[in-house]
């Protein structure tokens, strides 16, 4: 059996799950769906951390593609990256709608 290169789906989607894997991430997420936008202020008066690791975790989702922002000095608004979002969740949604053997594992 040869060795399969992986598809650009699965590298995407890997990437998508890195940048959902911290809380804040999450929380970041969910505080711009229900806005348009945010600036990074605002944020950083809302969450339980300091501007310098909000920043950091605000490149990471932006990294991902997930959100997107636009410098307008001083200052930085964020929004959801609508069609990187609508890729996550096809992708997600594919992976969690594949069929799993029933008697693929056995555990003791």
């Amino acid at each position: 059996m040869s060795k399969k290169e992986l598809t650009a789906e699965q590298e995407q989607l890997a990437r998508f799950a890195k940048a959902l894997g911290h809380p804040i991430r999450i929380a970041i997420l969910k505080m711009l769906a229900n806005q348009s936008c945010c600036y990074h202020g605002d944020m950083s008066e809302i969450l339980p951390i300091a501007k310098s690791t909000l920043s950091q975790h605000l490149n990471e989702l932006k990294d991902a593609g997930l959100i997107q922002g636009t410098i307008t000095p001083p200052t930085v608004q964020y929004c959801i990256h609508k069609e990187n979002w609508e890729k996550a969740k096809e992708l997600f949604t594919a992976m969690f709608k594949m069929n799993i053997l029933q008697d693929s594992c056995t555990v003791s």
